[in-house]
């Protein structure tokens, strides 16, 4: 780790490769010498919790795993009330949590479905359930990657989705309704995920409905893998009002592949209209020409006609009395692919959510809560953790003559206090002009300050003037891990994944050096 002049534009080398969205901001901080950062460690390799890899798996999936009550009791912070996720929380039969493995080397999100006391009496039959709806892998679908049987407890854990179900945003939405496009890459995806799990020998999904639609972190849709666990002994297969549930099961009680596409009919009345609406009542208007009345009013008009009709024809073939006349799966996805008519735009831009930021691959050593919300690219994490470190890392990086206090440090500190109010209130242009005015005055250099301004100008969009920020941060304090962490958010925000990659590390070494005491927080 070394300070030479100039080196902003020579450090990391793929700088001069990487198009740049923003301009190079070239503040002045009358600091004469740019950081150079040489890195030892390269990307670390993540390893896994369970009993099994969960790094592996087919085409970049997870593998499948056992896990321990433990491991799964750390993740939720012993299956605390405020980690779960189901849209009716504790009142839910099955309760699902939001979780976080424990492991110092993967530390991925996870969803945990924690079944009620007995629901499945015979371990066997439980692990068994679950391991063959665990060999499903497809993009399609939220997969599950393990499950624990332990004493009582059932609880299976699939990947975890971030961003809300297909009813929160067709039923419940705050800032906008989901567009036509988004509409149909759902009924698309979703019958592609159902023609996917057919084709490999599991035709049978239980309650499927808009609850079980789930959004990836790039808000593609998913089909949850929960649906797929066969019938439990105090389960039941519909938890939905009897006015959405095929015909055939409530004469005989069974799910069989033809109830699956009565579902899926409901599915698609609900993204045709944006409201939950019984079967028996849809077809009653489709038969009475009165389609567009169905159509969902938030839309605005903002569809084809010809498409909707399409989707209304296919959902009044998936409802259909006789089992028998109803579609199979990869009639469903003949039907809809040729409606597609936004392929070349992510889902994200069409679910109006931010855009999913890979962070840098999390290092070898146990991460600190500095580290932890640099590697989850979580600016708010570092904001409050920068508010509550304050300047205690500053001392003894500043040596002031009298003459030079008496002259200008109220004035520079009448500015950094400005900006520590903007900073702690997110005011964050405020804060940079502030901070901006302390470094010009140049008696005293701060490296939190700095980091502040780095993580400031990170909030506003500004990645390159984020990372020079934090390499005058380590110019200054040169061991300081902060200077390290901001670097690391930077270069990932940079999507320079490698040197992020290399940053985080050095910062969690320069961690564990100061625990030995070293001196770098």
């Amino acid at each position: 780790m070394g300070c030479c002049e100039s080196t902003f534009l020579r450090r990391p080398d793929s700088l001069h490769k990487t198009n740049h969205h923003h301009h190079l901001y070239n503040n002045n901080t009358n600091t004469n010498t740019n950081c150079v950062t040489q890195t030892n460690n390269g990307p670390s390799s993540l390893s896994n919790a369970g009993k099994d890899s969960l790094a592996g798996g087919a085409a970049g999936f997870p593998d499948f795993s056992e896990f321990s009550l433990a491991e799964l009791k750390a993740a939720t912070n012993n299956f605390s009330s405020d980690f779960i996720v189901s849209e009716c929380g504790e009142k839910a039969p099955n309760v699902v949590y939001k979780g976080r493995l424990q492991n110092d080397n993967n530390r991925r999100w996870i969803a945990i479905k924690k079944f009620t006391r007995l629901a499945w009496p015979d371990p066997k039959q439980f692990a068994d359930e679950a391991r063959g709806v665990g060999n499903l892998r497809h993009k399609r679908v939220a997969n599950l990657i393990g499950y624990c049987c332990d004493g009582d407890e059932r609880l299976l854990v699939a990947e975890y989705m971030p961003n809300d179900t297909l009813a929160k945003h067709l039923f419940h939405w705050e800032n906008q309704t989901i567009e036509w496009a988004m509409r149909l890459r759902v009924a698309l995806y979703i019958a592609e995920a159902l023609d996917y799990c057919s084709s490999e020998g599991r035709p049978l999904y239980h309650d499927l409905n808009a609850y079980r639609v789930l959004f990836d972190e790039n808000g593609d849709p998913r089909l949850s893998c929960f649906g797929l666990m066969k019938n439990s002994r105090d389960g039941k297969s519909y938890s939905t009002n009897l006015a959405y549930t095929p015909p055939e099961y409530l004469r005989n009680g069974r799910v069989t592949p033809e109830s699956v596409i009565f579902s899926f009919g409901t599915v698609l009345l609900d993204l045709l209209s944006g409201k939950h609406i019984p079967p028996s009542h849809a077809l009653d208007m489709i038969r009475g020409k009165n389609i567009l009345l169905l159509m969902d009013s938030h839309l605005e008009g903002h569809f084809s006609s010809e498409e909707a009709t399409v989707v209304f024809d296919l959902a009044s073939q998936c409802l259909q009395y006789e089992p028998r006349e109803r579609p199979n799966t990869k009639d469903l996805v003949t039907t809809l692919a040729p409606l597609q008519n936004k392929p070349d735009v992510p889902s994200y831009v069409m679910l109006g959510i931010p855009k999913h930021e890979e962070g840098p691959p999390t290092p070898q050593q146990p991460l600190s809560p500095m580290g932890d919300a640099c590697s989850r690219m979580d600016l708010t994490a570092i904001h409050q953790i920068l508010v509550m470190t304050h300047y205690k890392d500053d001392e003894g990086t500043n040596e002031l003559s009298f003459q030079e206090w008496t002259q200008q440090m109220r004035d520079m500190l009448e500015a950094r206090k400005r900006g520590d109010v903007a900073f702690r209130d997110k005011e964050f242009k405020t804060a940079i002009d502030c901070y901006s005015q302390f470094i010009d005055v140049g008696t005293m250099v701060s490296p939190t300050v700095y980091a502040r301004r780095s993580l400031c100008y990170l909030l506003c969009d500004q990645p390159d003037a984020a990372l020079r920020d934090a390499m005058q941060a380590q110019c200054v304090y040169p061991d300081w891990s902060t200077a390290f962490y901001m670097q690391a958010v930077a270069l990932a925000k940079l999507e320079m994944q490698k040197d992020a990659a290399d940053m985080l590390n050095e910062a969690a070494a320069l961690e564990e050096k100061r625990q030995r005491g070293g001196r770098g927080s």
